[in-house]
């Protein structure tokens, strides 16, 4: 495998003398001279006074990695337990440094031996002198580099104690010439820059000095700004007057400002970007992803400790996902674009006008090059279709791929300004490329039939001068019918979307007035209804708080069956099991539990490209249209396994050699008990679960959601049922509806379950 274990020693250590030397030393793994602490000047900070308070970063929280993100994470376990994993892990006595060093150091190896052409003679310098760094600096870089790369942090306040034996020295070895990874409070010039150090109370004795006030923090940096206008200084006594420093110049009022904060913060550091830079891009090709966070490393963490175990399977990681540095630099640089507009866009609709506005600059200015790059990507594939599956994981590593999604995103910005022909023109260009979110596809064609259908008359002439408003109109509801029909031929539409073409295709022919002879009739693939029940119970009413809206809150309910309060579907569970039903409120982890049993040979079947570590809980192209044509052999003759009944000793044999270890896998669940999961495949039977497990294999990202709430099952009739439960106001949604419909055609009853509270008032 490519990656070494954690306990070996990951520095493979670079001479810093030259670069041929340089080149030599890290592919050889040659030990470097050592960079040592760089004594500038006697410390007079009081570090004693302050060693054992607990790390700033300790209480950070950082976001858990989306299940759709790019890279490694859409593979990894979501860790839940990161600080325990940490502790138990120092605790053990195979713990020599910090974990934060092996683990970022892992990476770096890895970048380096098998990607070193990615990397420029320059940058390769830096990495040099990294790695001469010794282990202290080496620590403070990494966690300073796992917090806000860009901001100012005070040495006093930094509380790595337990890994750093003199916090002073190690930050002036990271600021000194020799390495320069970080920079001191000298850097500072400039009042605006220093007040943002300061804490409430210290702003205010810098406030009341300078007679300003205000309120709140805001409004005193603000005063202080003002009042410090000036160029006449304080004098010694602290009048107003000419004030000159030890060599004869003037000072300023906002000189002698940013020395008072300087002197209340003490000695502060801050890495600088071009190391910082460096390192993220080392992060970008080792994770095949955009962020690095602690959480990125925890996974290694979790695997060290052994609260985590992997499937054993054969780790093959790319060297050439990025074939040169230019098509890297080209990936970084529309991983940035796509950040600046998701973090605009993140309001869940509240973006303010200025900053849709915004996305529309963006989408401006990359919407040539991305037609350019789209055009070369599909010259490239021309033809080589074998080629183009086995590499379909790997688009997602080019800026086509990326720009792809931010033309998207810059789609719906043009809606909700209301710039429906511009709009119309990038949908049709989105439509019109191949390969780069096919998912996203059937979207395109609602959205482009909507602005037909609405839209497009009106703001678009007709083909001669002679054609009337009216007939115009019909010319756009007929391109409006030809969008949905070619919608539902497109093999890349997901069966998610073909509900809404249809349901649109049977309003436009009346108004087209085509005759019903010729009409679309979609009666063999209406959606299939679920059965209905209603429940009735007891509804618990929260008292609630002029300020804050029921909208979105979770009802409580009483359990009349088991006693105490509960949720709408355990109170609904509970009724079912009163009937002799026994079952989970699982919303599909059942299914992809058994999935995860039944496919699990066939998920780490060795496949090129799709095991880029050995921390993965899956094959990354399991989120993609590639998983299945990919292992269409393999696939088809397990699923005639399980209508033979052969699912049972499936899960018996991995059962048998996984739950001691709990192996993580994809959407299994070790809770569930396997005399259970063997009751349920009995009572599903092969075909139905045959039927299910197909479905996760053509397009689980859009398939591992929307499964009813409950699953149900009677071992004593061989019967199996699913019930998604529904109070007042809740109406099914698109994934809902359509794993009702599967369910239901592959013989599995459903029921849509109404909870009615009896004591409403």
């Amino acid at each position: 495998m490519v990656l070494e274990a954690l306990g070996q020693s990951s520095r493979n250590e670079v001479d810093l003398e030259s670069k041929p030397r340089l080149q030599e030393n890290i592919n050889n793994n040659r030990p470097p001279k050592r960079i040592k602490h760089v004594h500038l000047h006697k410390s007079t900070d009081n570090i004693k006074g302050i060693i054992g308070k607990k790390s700033e970063s300790e209480s950070e929280q950082e976001d858990s990695p989306s299940f759709a993100d790019n890279g490694l994470y859409a593979s990894l376990p979501l860790p839940n337990d990161h600080d325990t994993a940490i502790r138990e892990y120092t605790a053990t006595e195979k713990y020599r440094k910090s974990i934060y060093v092996e683990a970022f150091n892992l990476a770096l190896d890895t970048v380096l031996k098998d990607e070193l052409h990615l990397f420029s003679d320059s940058e390769q310098e830096i990495f040099a002198k990294y790695r001469s760094l010794e282990y202290e600096p080496q620590f403070l870089y990494i966690r300073l580099f796992l917090r806000k790369t860009s901001a100012w942090f005070r040495v006093r306040k930094l509380g790595y104690y337990n890994d750093i034996s003199d916090m002073s020295s190690a930050c002036k070895t990271l600021q000194c010439d020799e390495v320069g990874f970080a920079e001191n409070e000298k850097a500072i010039t400039t009042l605006e820059e220093a007040v943002t150090l300061l804490n409430g109370e210290e702003l205010k004795l810098i406030a009341k000095e300078a007679k300003a006030t205000g309120s709140n923090k805001v409004e005193l940096m603000a005063a202080l700004k003002k009042a410090s206008g000036g160029q006449v200084g304080l004098g010694s006594k602290g009048q107003l007057g000419l004030s000159f420093d030890k060599k004869g110049n003037y000072v300023t009022r906002d000189t002698h400002f940013v020395k008072k904060t300087l002197e209340m913060t003490g000695p502060l550091i801050r890495l600088k970007s071009s190391a910082t830079t460096l390192f993220e891009r080392v992060h970008l090709v080792f994770y095949r992803s955009s962020k690095w966070t602690e959480k990125s490393l925890t996974t290694m963490i979790l695997a060290r400790t052994q609260r985590r175990n992997f499937p054993d399977y054969i780790v093959s990681r790319t060297s050439n996902i990025f074939p040169t540095r230019a098509s890297l630099l080209d990936f970084e640089e529309s991983i940035k674009i796509q950040s600046s507009v998701d973090e605009i866009l993140e309001n869940n609709g509240s973006t303010t006008m200025e900053g849709l506005e915004n996305v529309g600059t963006i989408l401006d200015r990359i919407y040539e090059k991305w037609k350019r790059l789209i055009a070369e990507d599909q010259e490239r594939k021309h033809g080589n279709e074998e080629e183009e599956l086995e590499n379909v994981y790997l688009r997602r590593f080019t800026a086509a791929w990326v720009l792809t999604r931010v033309v998207h995103k810059g789609g719906y910005v043009l809606g909700r300004l209301k710039d429906y022909a511009r709009e119309y023109e990038v949908l049709n260009a989105l439509l019109a490329q191949r390969g780069h979110h096919p998912a996203r596809k059937g979207g395109w064609y609602q959205r482009r039939a909507l602005i037909e259908e609405n839209y497009m008359a009106s703001i678009t002439p007709g083909p001669t001068s002679n054609t009337t408003s009216e007939a115009n109109k019909k010319i756009w509801l007929r391109k409006a019918l030809k969008t949905c029909e070619a919608g539902l031929q497109d093999p890349e539409t997901h069966l998610i979307y073909h509900y809404d073409l249809q349901k649109r295709i049977m309003k436009l022919e009346p108004r087209l007035r085509i005759p019903k002879k010729d009409q679309h009739d979609f009666g063999h693939s209406r959606l299939i209804q679920p059965e209905k029940r209603k429940i009735m119970g007891e509804r618990v009413f929260q008292e609630i708080e002029a300020n804050d809206s029921a909208m979105g809150r979770k009802t409580i309910w009483r359990d009349e069956k088991e006693g105490g309060e509960c949720s709408v579907e355990e109170m609904c569970l509970s009724y079912y099991r009163s009937e002799g039903w026994k079952g989970y409120h699982s919303e599909g982890g059942i299914l992809k539990t058994l999935f995860a049993y039944l496919f699990y040979d066939i998920m780490f079947l060795y496949l090129p490209n799709v095991f880029q570590t050995q921390f993965q809980t899956c094959p990354l192209d399991l989120f993609t249209d590639g998983f299945y044509p990919a292992r269409l052999s393999e696939i088809n003759h397990r699923l005639a396994e399980l209508s033979n009944g052969g699912a049972a000793a499936i899960i018996e044999n991995i059962d048998r050699e996984h739950r001691c270890r709990r192996t993580c896998i994809v959407g299994l669940d070790w809770s569930f008990a396997k005399e259970d999961l063997l009751e349920i495949v009995d009572c599903i039977g092969g075909d139905a679960l045959g039927i299910i497990c197909k479905v996760f294999c053509q397009e689980y990202r859009q398939r591992a959601s929307g499964l009813p709430d409950l699953f149900l099952w009677n071992p004593k009739k061989k019967l199996c049922m699913f019930s998604e439960v529904k109070s007042e106001n809740d109406r099914l949604g698109d994934k809902q509806r359509l794993w009702i419909h599967v369910l239901s055609g592959a013989g599995v009853k459903v029921e849509l379950c109404a909870a009615v509270a009896r004591n409403q008032k």
